[in-house]
């Protein structure tokens, strides 16, 4: 949990509804489970879906998603959320909020996906980095792997003796190493981690939180073939996409590094989080053991 996490349940759901949308008032609310630490889920009915924003960083994803999904969605492969409305603050909550259609489907279990999952995400990549991207915003993680480096090396500080720093620190410096994106910045969705991705049929079937979606180095969605594939899928995922040597050393970066943070951060607050970025951290070292750190 973050510090300032603000703390909801499904009375509040019920008050902002009969306050701001009263046709839905009437409508059950139950929570969805979920290890996510930025939005708080409340099933609405039986198509629509509310979410809370835990924290005011979340908050202000909501018009942004209302504004940019719209226009993403008619290029997309995949179903992604579709907002309905937007609330605003009141019945004692402090941020905006948003009612969007339900999704059916399950998260993949972390590093799971098989061939043919690894396509359908490979296509999701590139359809979204096809999308035009005049007036887009810089995404989350719009910055260079570089920018990273202090906040890396921190997180690896605080590792030593939970993983193989040494091994971390010579991946994090490979990724470093990698020559700089040569194209523009493109259209990515920045967090294609398996809280994010929704299963049907054993293919992916949905994108869903676009909070840190927009415009950066197209390597940064690379991280979904760790976070979401084993080592076989890996390679089917990486040929879909066509990412040549520098551009693939660039995204095992953004995986390790994301990684790394998340484990040092939730290492004793969010066991289902820190178990997928310790995952992770494996997948990306066992990577480098088995061809030496070459793209």
């Amino acid at each position: 949990m973050h510090a300032d996490e603000t703390k909801t349940d499904a009375a509040l759901v019920r008050r902002l509804l009969a306050a701001q949308f009263p046709a839905w008032a009437g409508l059950p609310v139950e929570r969805v489970g979920s290890h996510g630490t930025v939005n708080a889920i409340y099933r609405l009915g039986a198509d629509l879906v509310v979410r809370l924003p835990r924290v005011e960083g979340g908050s202000k994803d909501v018009a942004a998603e209302r504004h940019w999904l719209p226009r993403l969605a008619p290029h997309l492969p995949l179903a992604v959320p579709v907002p309905l409305a937007e609330g605003v603050p009141g019945e004692g909550y402090p941020w905006s909020w948003s009612v969007c259609c339900w999704i059916d489907g399950d998260n993949p279990a972390v590093g799971s996906g098989s061939a043919a999952f690894a396509a359908g995400i490979a296509e999701f990549v590139l359809a979204l980095r096809g999308v035009d991207t005049t007036g887009g915003p810089p995404a989350f993680r719009s910055e260079p792997l570089a920018a990273r480096d202090a906040a890396t090396r921190g997180a690896l500080d605080t590792l030593h003796g939970v993983i193989d720093t040494g091994a971390a620190s010579a991946v994090w410096s490979d990724a470093l190493r990698a020559p700089a994106p040569q194209g523009p910045a493109v259209w990515v969705h920045g967090d294609l981690q398996p809280g994010n991705v929704l299963v049907s049929d054993g293919r992916p079937g949905a994108v869903i939180d676009f909070g840190c979606m927009g415009l950066a180095d197209p390597a940064v969605d690379l991280l979904a073939g760790w976070y979401l594939l084993p080592a076989g899928a890996r390679r089917v995922f990486r040929t879909r996409v066509g990412a040549d040597a520098a551009e693939w050393a660039r995204g095992r970066g953004w995986a390790l590094s994301v990684a790394l943070m998340e484990l040092s951060y939730y290492r004793t607050s969010n066991p289902v989080m820190a178990e997928t970025a310790r995952h992770v951290i494996g997948e990306v070292l066992g990577e480098r053991g088995r061809d030496g750190g070459a793209g």
